[in-house]
């Protein structure tokens, strides 16, 4: 018997509660002193990051949205060739689906990424714009954290039926589908499968709305396991626009159903013609043939004897220790030595090559599979015979889409590591990846005036394609690079290094301009210099050539940049021991006392004294002792080292536990008992100003706990202060003192910046030039005074903090204060160009200043003898201000300097304007005058 659920309760959510968070965030910006700080976005973008929806004009298909997964809305009026973004005043930049009504201007915006992925974050609801994304309004759902899909009435732009997916990594009763029928200012539940299951795809008949299909999915994410199939997820059927649902994957509809069914996604093509994907967690029957092989596999180990194991030929043995990567000292010989004393046994030896990555490959899954119903969902078949191999390999959780081309029911595309298509209804496939086309894929629009043209929306940004995939345009202007790690080098310029969510890793001077110039030359000025997902950097001091980095799960390099040698230099535990785990981010660290030593941390920390050649454990397991589980957990986090003295080193899990030890690892205490239990350990930082001082930041998202953890210690961690003081509720990742001023501190959180004068008894927040999204690493450049920002979702930002580092209590107490200018070279090209059909050069100058009150002031320039030459009126606000100067002198200014002056002439540039020549001068805010010199 088919179960209906029709849920009478009408239910109207209040957003109060959400309103009051983004309200607290949005007045404290308002109210901040830094809020007039102006961040430069530095890229780079040729990488880009991960897109997670498309929405096309299909009436003009040069115009259209991409939603970014946590690097917010960006619009496009040109097919790609540049891009704007359009939500950046709101409270995130976590898409999880949009939807626009593309007569009336209308975006639907469901925030929350709709993926499963360790780097899937949360959002705050639903949001809406009535004029193409100039304005926004917070419409509700506030306790949604993923949208999976948003569909509008082609109809009637108010009526919108949502599918929720819910928490990531906690049971809610807020999955399913919600309906609105007056623009959300209402909602109601109408569908609810369990606390476990939401909705993860829905679609409607391109001509019917009424006619819908949903899909949901019952997932159990944890920090140390992900469960991604359960007898929930299941394939619903709408008739009446989603105000009632009807189960339509049944046990008699040729459907799998049962614990090992797994995401699906759908692509409805008419009323009766749909297609499904689904990502099959049941396990692949045996073939019962054994397959021929050479040489021993790792598996014959787990079931092999001492005495099998003792009866093996040297060379046989050998051969399998050499190709598997044994260390040098694990040959035949000893080995079977160790087997006979009982030190090892055979088992190990499969167990020595077992890490996070080989685990997870090895499930032998059935993995992606392509069903078809031709009478509307009652009944489904298999498309094909064989396995889609190499479509998910281990990570169906993280794809789950078909379409089907608006104009031929078979032609249909589906989606992982690499894109399928197939012309025969999903019988056969054949790749259309190409070499300029990231690999995993999420979203793609089909022309339905030309099915030949595709928009595809993937890891690596946006791809266009108008002979159905045999060639691809890359449209990755936007800065978007989702970012785990930065760091800087002292070279002149520096350069910033940074590893990204699946782009690797890369380097590029900071003041490498980001434009296109290097279509010309062919040469983008950022660098890759290691692929996968690209993790934390170290640069050798001495020799920037020297970095350190690698990819997920500790695989780490020694990279010698100039001669382009590479060495693999991951610690490896002893034969016989279990394997060391690692985190997905690795922490590693170069000594400050020692640029030949280095640190490591698996779920011991590991110390190098040749620059990662060899290793020695130098701390027992240093967690909780790890969980069973398909991730990788029981692991360091985060690794600090006093740069007061060696030895002196502090190091943080992923399950709660801060470890200390003042003699070089001899032994290790435990100073996490006071704080909260069991959270990530985003951050243990030991302090640069004070040797008894250390910083901690923890990090609950894992858990969806979504407060802020900042605390700090001035004994070695034997007490905790907390000092998140007003920092807004959110997850917090990192937290970085000052070069020079013991009393200021910079912290990023999982939806912004911030700022502390007084050691986190008060927080000031960044805005200008920065959205909100997640900054999950902060540098400081010493010589250069730079503080640059990583993101993850939005690039890299950096800003100067030479002002910042000046403010002291006279200048809080003082009405204005204008701060030290650099010296101003004088240009000809002031105001001219070398063509009548080029901008004239327009040049410029910033007066940095602090203000105690609000309001207009005039800004006077004035000459060596204090006469005016020039004056403008601003606006400033209270805190920080920045006031360009564009060099110019008034008309008057002009005749006041050549009076003073008689050889002096200032004739006018091409663009009508006089400049101020060489010379001594001064400027004057509200009585405070500042001497500077142009040169």
């Amino acid at each position: 018997m088919k179960l209906r659920f029709i849920l009478s309760l009408f239910i109207v959510f209040s957003v109060n509660a959400q309103q009051d968070l983004l309200t607290q965030k949005a007045q404290l910006q308002s109210n901040s002193i830094v809020k007039n700080v102006a961040f430069q976005n530095i890229g780079p973008t040729v990488m880009s990051g991960r897109v997670v929806d498309l929405a096309v004009n299909p009436e003009k298909p040069s115009e259209f949205y991409v939603g970014y997964a946590s690097g917010g809305l960006w619009y496009t009026a040109n097919n790609g060739t540049t891009f704007s973004p359009v939500m950046d005043i709101t409270q995130t930049q976590n898409i999880g689906d949009i939807a626009v009504d593309w007569k009336t201007g209308t975006i639907w915006v469901g925030t929350g990424e709709n993926n499963a992925s360790r780097s899937s974050y949360a959002g705050v609801g639903m949001f809406k714009s009535t004029d193409n994304g100039q304005n926004w309004q917070f419409v509700g759902l506030p306790d949604s954290h993923h949208v999976g899909r948003i569909l509008i009435n082609p109809n009637n732009v108010d009526e919108v039926t949502v599918g929720v997916t819910g928490a990531l990594y906690s049971k809610s009763e807020d999955r399913g589908v919600y309906k609105t029928k007056d623009g959300g200012q209402t909602w109601s539940k109408t569908l609810f499968i369990d606390d476990a299951s939401g909705i993860i795809d829905m679609q409607h008949a391109p001509n019917d709305y009424n006619t819908m299909f949903a899909t949901s999915w019952t997932k159990d994410r944890k920090a140390w396991n992900f469960d991604g199939s359960g007898n929930n997820s299941a394939i619903y059927k709408s008739t009446d626009a989603g105000d009632t649902w009807v189960k339509v994957s049944t046990e008699k509809s040729g459907f799998p159903t049962g614990e090992g069914v797994g995401r699906i996604g759908l692509a409805v093509y008419n009323t009766n013609i749909i297609y499904a994907i689904h990502d099959s967690q049941f396990r692949r029957p045996s073939s019962g043939k054994k397959e021929k092989r050479r040489g021993l596999q790792k598996d014959d180990f787990k079931k092999m004897s001492t005495s099998e194991f003792l009866s093996l030929e040297d060379k046989k043995l050998n051969s399998f220790l050499k190709m598997n990567g044994f260390q040098e000292k694990y040959r035949s010989e000893n080995v079977k030595q160790m087997v006979r004393s009982g030190n090892v046994k055979p088992i190990d030896l499969a167990h020595y090559l077992e890490d996070a990555n080989s685990m997870l490959f090895d499930t032998p899954v059935i993995g992606a599979e392509v069903y078809k119903s031709t009478d509307g969902g009652l009944t489904w078949s298999k498309t094909h015979n064989d396995y889609l191999n190499d479509l998910y390999y281990s990570y169906g959780y993280y794809f789950g889409h078909v379409y089907v081309s608006p104009s031929d029911q078979n032609d249909i595309y589906v989606y992982g590591v690499p894109i399928l298509k197939s012309k025969d209804g999903g019988q056969t496939f054949a790749s259309i990846s190409a070499e300029n086309v990231h690999a995993d894929h999420h979203a793609l629009w089909i022309n339905p005036q030309n099915p030949n043209h595709l928009i595809n929306g993937n890891d690596g940004g946006v791809n266009i394609t108008y002979d159905d995939g045999e060639n691809w345009i890359k449209n990755n202007s936007p800065s978007v690079g989702q970012f785990y790690a930065i760091n800087v080098d002292n070279q002149k310029p520096y350069s910033v290094y940074g590893g990204l969510q699946d782009n690797g890793v890369w380097v590029g001077a900071n003041n490498a301009k980001e434009n296109k110039a290097w279509h010309q030359s062919g040469q983008y000025p950022w660098e890759s210099i290691m692929g996968g997902d690209g993790m934390q950097i170290q640069i050798d001091n001495r020799n920037p050539d020297i970095v350190y980095t690698g990819y997920q799960f500790g695989n780490y390099y020694r990279i010698d940049r100039g001669t382009g040698d590479r060495k693999y230099i991951q610690p490896k535990h002893e034969l016989g021991e279990k394997p060391y785990r690692f985190n997905w981010q690795t922490p590693i660290l170069l000594s400050k006392h020692n640029q030949d030593i280095l640190y490591l941390g698996g779920n011991k920390l590991m110390r190098s004294l040749d620059k990662g050649d060899t290793w020695t454990a130098i701390s027992q397991d240093l967690t909780q002792g790890g969980k069973k589980g398909n991730v990788a957990y029981g692991t360091i986090t985060t690794i600090s080292e006093s740069p007061f003295e060696f030895g002196l080193m502090y190091v943080g899990s992923d399950d709660g536990v801060i470890s200390i030890t003042k003699n070089q690892g001899a032994t290790w205490e435990d100073i996490s008992t006071n704080l909260p239990n069991d959270l990530w350990v985003s951050r243990v930082v030991a302090s640069r100003h004070k040797k008894e001082r250390v910083y901690v930041t923890l990090n609950g998202y894992r858990f969806d706990n979504f407060n802020t953890y900042v605390f700090k210690s001035d004994n070695y961690g034997q007490t905790w202060e907390s000092i998140s003081a007003n920092i807004p509720t959110s997850p917090v990742n990192v937290i970085v003192e000052d070069e020079f001023k013991d009393n200021i501190l910079y912290l990023g959180t999982d939806n912004g910046a911030y700022v502390s004068f007084d050691n986190g008894e008060r927080w000031e927040a960044f805005s200008k030039n920065l959205p909100a999204v997640a900054v999950h690493d902060i540098k400081t450049q010493k010589e250069s005074n730079d503080l640059l920002l990583g993101t993850h979702g939005r690039g890299i930002y950096k800003t100067n903090i030479a002002s910042l580092q000046a403010y002291n209590s006279t200048i809080k107490s003082s009405n204005i204060t204008i701060f030290d200018l650099n010296k101003i070279r004088y240009s000809s090209r002031w105001g001219n160009s070398w063509s009548k059909w080029m901008q004239p050069f327009q040049p410029s100058t910033t007066i940095q200043l602090f203000s105690n009150t609000s309001g207009e002031k005039e800004v006077e320039i004035l000459s060596e003898s204090n006469k005016k030459i020039q004056s403008f009126k601003v606006n400033l606000d209270k805190g920080f201000n920045y006031v360009d100067y564009d060099l110019t002198l008034s008309e008057k200014g002009r005749k006041t300097l050549m009076k003073e002056n008689v050889i002096l002439d200032i004739n006018k540039a091409k663009n009508d304007k006089y400049y101020i020549p060489k010379g001594n001068y001064k400027i004057k805010i509200d009585g405070v005058e500042k001497a500077f010199v142009v040169e």
